[in-house]
């Protein structure tokens, strides 16, 4: 009985922690605004180069100085 009260406890911690670390995450990604470093990284896998990655880079700082 005891041994159930402390396993139903220690799975309430555990869901709060997940819960809070998921939020942590969530935050992390959308508020934070690192629009940046996710436009870089969603361009790595068509970079078959660094040329080629460095050309792309440049066009899309360009655009997004044109457009503020």
């Amino acid at each position: 009985m005891a041994i159930q009260k402390i396993l139903i406890d220690a799975h309430s911690i555990i869901t709060v922690i997940s819960f809070v670390t998921f939020i942590g995450i969530v935050w992390w990604s959308y508020v934070r605004r690192r629009p940046d470093d996710f436009d870089e990284a969603a361009l790595l896998p068509f970079a078959d180069d660094q040329e080629q990655f460095a050309k792309v880079k440049a066009e899309l700082d360009a655009r997004e100085r044109r457009h503020g």
